[in-house]
């Protein structure tokens, strides 16, 4: 059972991996984590997205909201960059976890095929 003191660490946490929760926003963070200093403007982002203004800036917000990005505006031009540097490390951390993940699915699809076709008809009934 959660202790009432370790409570507080476990929301800070899922709210973090909230904040992971949607494709626009890892790329975003990758984008950042790629870029010099760790740090671009918006425009930027916008041309590498793809996304509407709106759009990304609720991403933007949202990142921001969880200490995962912050911002500085320099007259019209708005600059993000990554709070932490360790976060480039658990975009990194994610992409081999997932690579690994995607490498067993394909070597048990690769001898799930390689199985004789009578033992894939006699599991089916």
């Amino acid at each position: 059972m959660i202790s009432a003191a370790q409570t507080p660490l476990y929301e800070i946490k899922a709210n973090l991996f909230k904040a992971l929760a949607h494709p626009a926003r890892i790329r975003v963070l990758e984008l950042l984590a790629a870029a010099p200093d760790g740090a671009a403007p918006v425009s930027y982002l916008l041309a590498e997205t793809g996304l509407e203004a709106s759009h990304l800036s609720q991403h933007l917000a949202t990142l921001r909201r969880h200490g995962v990005v912050t911002s500085v505006r320099s007259a019209n031009a708005v600059t993000y960059r990554l709070a932490h540097p360790k976060i480039s490390e658990l975009l990194a951390i994610a992409r081999v976890f997932l690579l690994d993940r995607l490498a067993g699915s394909n070597e048990q699809l690769r001898l799930a095929q390689e199985l004789p076709d009578g033992h894939l008809q006699g599991s089916a009934s």
